[in-house]
């Protein structure tokens, strides 16, 4: 049942508030950071139940009023009630279910995003660098931190391919679904006669890699040495 499955998530988001302020938990920083998320995760889903749980509870007294009042025009007001809330009931339970699609464990990473030009000559280049701007434009509103790592100019301006990482929560889960060719028709910059040009750009969104622990045996390295 919905309700019991809501009630469990409750329990364990106050369990993990328990554990956050552990002084065992706070004196281990990678623990620590994996519990707050956790938490963060847990905290959106423990909001809509207890909204849904009033939304319950509300139409539960409007149902009691339909059913025991002798006032006909209270029991119309209660009916009326009672269609706003199973209304609002469905859409709850639609959007909660949606929140409780296990999410890829990938979404809360931070990534790279690889812009390059593709067919379209120069225009196509310029068209790199406008989705370069609109993807950078589009971090600064979500608080996101970008950085560019490497690129290469084009001859009449844009990039030919650019590289930037986008830091932040949820980076790339927001942003992976913008893998794919771009392309764009219009009159270009370069072209001196109007004729309007189908140009090109494909863009690579990936998760940042987590840093590894590598323990190095020194009886496992095999030297060898020559003249």
């Amino acid at each position: 049942m919905l309700v019991e499955k809501l009630q469990a998530i409750k329990q364990r988001w106050q369990d993990v508030e328990k554990e956050l302020s552990s002084p065992n938990v706070m004196s281990d920083m990678k623990r620590f950071a994996q519990l707050s998320k956790e938490y963060k995760n847990l905290s959106a889903i423990t909001e809509k139940y207890e909204e849904y749980k009033n939304v319950l509870s509300n139409y539960e007294d409007s149902k009691n009023i339909v059913q025991k009042e002798k006032d006909e025009e209270f029991r119309q007001l209660a009916k009326a009630e009672m269609e706003m809330l199973e209304v609002k009931k469905e859409n709850l339970e639609e959007e909660i279910r949606t929140m409780l699609i296990p999410a890829d464990p990938a979404d809360e990473k931070n990534c790279v995003v690889e812009i390059r030009a593709g067919s379209g000559g120069d225009e196509a280049s310029i068209f790199a660098g406008e989705l370069y701007r609109l993807y950078v434009r589009y971090s600064e509103t979500r608080g996101w931190k970008t950085e560019l790592t490497d690129y290469t100019d084009g001859t009449a301006g844009g990039f030919k391919e650019i590289v930037f990482s986008v830091t932040g929560d949820g980076a790339y889960g927001q942003l992976k679904y913008e893998s794919g060719v771009h392309r764009v028709q219009r009159v270009p910059q370069t072209e001196t006669q109007g004729r309007v040009h189908t140009s090109a750009a494909s863009v690579v969104v990936l998760p940042e890699a987590e840093e590894v622990d590598v323990e190095l045996n020194p009886a496992d390295i095999e030297l060898q040495t020559s003249r």
